[in-house]
Formats: C-alpha cells, sequence, structure tokens
C-alpha cells in the first residue's frame, strides 16, 4: 500500500495540472470555434460607437492595417473611410487601388481633394484623390521607404519626412526632410538631422534612427517637425536651417515619448503652443510656451487613479486635432476608433475603425488644427476619456488585461512591477495576439503554457534517474556494436 502512494499522489498532481490548462485554454478554443462579439478588434469592424452629438461634416480616417497574427496571418486592409457626422461609413478605398500596403497620412486641401500618402515595398506612394469619385487626380511615386508624412506647400511643391533613408554603404542615417518639386522632379532644399543632432542620440545610428514621421508648414519658412525616436518635436526654419524651437529631449519621457503627429496653435496672447499625440504615454497633451519656456497646460486620456482609472485611458494615439468648437478629434490607434472629446474628456463622437488608424480629420475644417488653445478655453489639468461606446475590450467599462493587473496591485507594494509588466504586455501582445481573441483569453493561453512547460520540467526532474538509465543503456548499446 505504501509503495503505491507517490503513484497515486503523482497521478492525482498529473490530474490536476491537467484540469487546471485545460480551464486555462478553455476560454481562448472557445473564441477559437466561434468567436462572436468578443470585443475584440477581430469582432468590430467599421462603426460607429457613442454620437452624443453629430459632427460637422464627414470625418476622413486612414487606417494603416497592421499584420496581427490570426485569421490567416494575413496583413488587415489598409484602407480610407469617409464617416458621415451620425457615425455612418460613407464609403471605403481600399489601399489595393493606389497599391499601397499601408496608408498614413491624409490632408484635405483647399479645392476638396484629399491628399493621401501609401507605402508598399517598393516606396512611397502620394495621390490627389477626389473624394467624389474615388479616382487620383495624380499619383507620384517617391524612392523612400515608409514615409509616413507629405503635405502640398501653397506652391505646390511637396514636403517630405523622409525616414529609413540608411545608407547602407556609409553605415549612416540620411534621414532629413525635403522639399521636392513635382514639375521637374527634383529636390529643391533639404534638411539633414545628423547634421544638427550628436551621432549618439537615440542610442547612435541604426535603419530607423529618427523616424521622422511628420513634417507640418506653420508659418512663411517654418516647419514643424516630428523625429519620433527623439522624444521631440522641433519647428525648423527653412532659410537658416537652424532648430528655432525645441519641445522635449531625447530619452525625457515625462515631455513627450514616441510622439506622433504635432500640431502648432497660438494663443490669443500669442503664446506658441503644441498640441501632440504622446504616444508612448497614451495621452493627448497640450504645451504652451511662455517666456521662453513650456509648461504642460492641458492632458487627456491619463490614469488618474480610483475607480474606473483603467477603462478611461488612450492607447498609443497617434494624432489630435483642435477642433473649432474647442474639442479634440483623437485618432485611438491601438483601441481601433476615432474620437472626438471635449476639452474636460467626455466622448461626444466615436468611431472604430479596424486595423490600426493612424490620422483623421474633420474634412470641412481643413487639415490639422484649427480651433483655440486650451488656455484660451479657460480649461488646465489632466482628464480621463469617458462615455464610449465600448465596443472593443477596454475602451468603455470593460477591463483589459492589462488594466485588470494595474488595478488589482495599485496601492500594494508590488504595484511598481505590476505596472511595468501590465504596460509591457499592453505594449507588446497587441502585434501577437490572434484577432479574435480577447485580452483575458489571451493571458489564459500564456498561462497555459507556462503550466505546460512547468509540468514538462517537473517530469523531467522527477523522471531524471530514468532517463539517466536510458541514456545509459543507449550508450552501452552503441559502443557494443
Amino acid at each position: 500500500m505504501s509503495s503505491s502512494l507517490p503513484v497515486r499522489r503523482r497521478t492525482a498532481a498529473r490530474l490536476l495540472v491537467a484540469v487546471v490548462v485545460l480551464g486555462l485554454f478553455a476560454p481562448a478554443a472557445t473564441q477559437a470555434i466561434a468567436p462572436g462579439d468578443t470585443g475584440t478588434p477581430g469582432t468590430v469592424g467599421l462603426e460607429a460607437g457613442t454620437i452624443a452629438s453629430e459632427a460637422n461634416g464627414s470625418t476622413v480616417v486612414a487606417i494603416q492595417g497592421f499584420h496581427f497574427q490570426g485569421q490567416g496571418s494575413q496583413k488587415k486592409p489598409a484602407r480610407l473611410v469617409s464617416v458621415a457626422p451620425n457615425g455612418s461609413t460613407e464609403w471605403v478605398y481600399d489601399g489595393d487601388n493606389q497599391n499601397a500596403r499601408w496608408f498614413y497620412d491624409v490632408d484635405p486641401l483647399p479645392n476638396g481633394n484629399l491628399l493621401v500618402v501609401g507605402t508598399n515595398a517598393d516606396g512611397t506612394t502620394v495621390a490627389e484623390l477626389d473624394p467624389e469619385t474615388r479616382e487620383p487626380v495624380w499619383t507620384e511615386r517617391l524612392d523612400m521607404h515608409d514615409t509616413h508624412d507629405v503635405d502640398m506647400l501653397p506652391n505646390g511643391n511637396l514636403v517630405i519626412a523622409n525616414m529609413r533613408n540608411w545608407n547602407e554603404e556609409e553605415q549612416i542615417s540620411d534621414d532629413r526632410v525635403v522639399v521636392y518639386n513635382r514639375t521637374t522632379d527634383e529636390i529643391v532644399w533639404e534638411w539633414m538631422f545628423r547634421k544638427h543632432y550628436p551621432n549618439s542620440t537615440d542610442g547612435g545610428f541604426d535603419e530607423d534612427w529618427t523616424h521622422v514621421n511628420d513634417v507640418d508648414r506653420i508659418a512663411e519658412g517654418q516647419y514643424l517637425v516630428s523625429p519620433r525616436n527623439f522624444d521631440q518635436a522641433i519647428v525648423i526654419n527653412r532659410s537658416t536651417k537652424e532648430i528655432d524651437y525645441r519641445l522635449g529631449s531625447d530619452g525625457n519621457h515625462e515631455i513627450l515619448d514616441e510622439q506622433h503627429n504635432p500640431d502648432w496653435l497660438v494663443s490669443e496672447d500669442g503664446d506658441p503652443t503644441v498640441l501632440v499625440a504622446d504616444s508612448e504615454n497614451d495621452r493627448v497633451v497640450e504645451y504652451e510656451r511662455d517666456d521662453g519656456e513650456w509648461t504642460k497646460t492641458w492632458q487627456v486620456g491619463v490614469s488618474l487613479g480610483g475607480e474606473g482609472a483603467e477603462t478611461s485611458k488612450l492607447n498609443w494615439p497617434r494624432d489630435a486635432d483642435r477642433l473649432p468648437n474647442g474639442n479634440t478629434l483623437i485618432t485611438d490607434s491601438l483601441n481601433h476608433r476615432v474620437i472626438e472629446v471635449t476639452p474636460r474628456g467626455e466622448i461626444v463622437w466615436e468611431y472604430y475603425a479596424t486595423w490600426g488608424p493612424y490620422e483623421a480629420e474633420r474634412v470641412a475644417h481643413g487639415d490639422g488644427s484649427n480651433g483655440p488653445t486650451m488656455a484660451d478655453q479657460g480649461v488646465t489639468g489632466s482628464y480621463r476619456v469617458h462615455g464610449s461606446a465600448g465596443l472593443i475590450e477596454g475602451t468603455g467599462d470593460s477591463l483589459t488585461f492589462a488594466a485588470g493587473v494595474q488595478n488589482t496591485f495599485a496601492g500594494t507594494p508590488i504595484a511598481g512591477p505590476a505596472t511595468a509588466f501590465a504596460d509591457t504586455w499592453a505594449g507588446v501582445t497587441p502585434w501577437i495576439r490572434p484577432v479574435w481573441m480577447g485580452s483575458w483569453a489571451f493571458a489564459g493561453a500564456v498561462a497555459g503554457l507556462l503550466v505546460l512547460f512547468g509540468w514538462g520540467v517537473a517530469e523531467t526532474v522527477a523522471s531524471r534517474r530514468a532517463i539517466r538509465r536510458g541514456m545509459r543503456r543507449a550508450a552501452d548499446e552503441v559502443r557494443t556494436r
């Protein structure tokens, strides 16, 4: 009887582990068989969320089309989508029409057309698109890799943020901002980052040194530029090639952390103001310059602690435009939506746009920001985003796994490590999680794999003597042959 007791215990332990593993995998298996409405991007396409008040005209959204895993691991479609004031979809323009695997910048032009930037393995395509016919007026191919932003200047030239311009022969980065004349097919002005920054910036040269993702003409002879990897927004003087203004510094993530699409505003008092999607900080933030210093005056999308804190965050926003009514139009990329929020964070208009919206424009108001600063509206401070329809997990009252971890351990001695883990999890898993699987089911599947691995290690240790005997017998057989 006593000799069989360890065997029974091992059998019971194995059965217990098997039950735990099955329980951890069950939600993922259920969603794989019948995805249903799980609150994941795979079950939400193009549809309205909260519409508390209709928009002033159409909103055009450029959808990048991430390559998420799942559903055959096919790349998701790059699309331009026009959204009606009531949140209904007016039309969809597929990236294949422009030979684009990715869509990035879209700008309303004064003539009512759209300037659209797309990329593929061969370079960048820029097109002027007629939104009525969805036909290009003209298309230009640029021998530039993964360009995110091209703007049209008043004279018809194009100003281009030329990222990933790696000089293979010299092993240096030639990332730059250029002005291109379409008529003569020549670059008429160039600003090279390595001539104005130490080579050691962001850890030194690599193939994506600056990741310069935005350039805007803000005045005659001045360009607002966003070198994302340098954690700053700068204003370049075209004549002197000097940096007139600089917001942020490399590695100072309290100010900016890998931002996108900064916009330049000027307050009624004449103070320069920058509104920017501070992407890795999961917020939209506004800075005002007074007496030569930048001061943070407003931010939205942040976690402020307390009930509902982790259900009100933005998730990697990449565009923010100030509207004439004082609200802000935000492209909340990894929540796969575009929202219009009041100065105090209430969502009054929401549209879900999978996969990975990059930029949105309220067409009637032209390109970028055309509204008042928060200082001019008498609003300062930090605000949560609230009022979402919650169609995707994490955008309403439902918690994602990462948010659940943060909330569970908030106020405990391990709150810091828990938050660091949750932030890493939230940043990595959208790129590997199957599109039909919710974050909790995915976490369960990962935990199941870890338990299986631990089980395998335990079985190996428990059977080590038998394994050694088997290896010796095998070795003896080899020697006797």
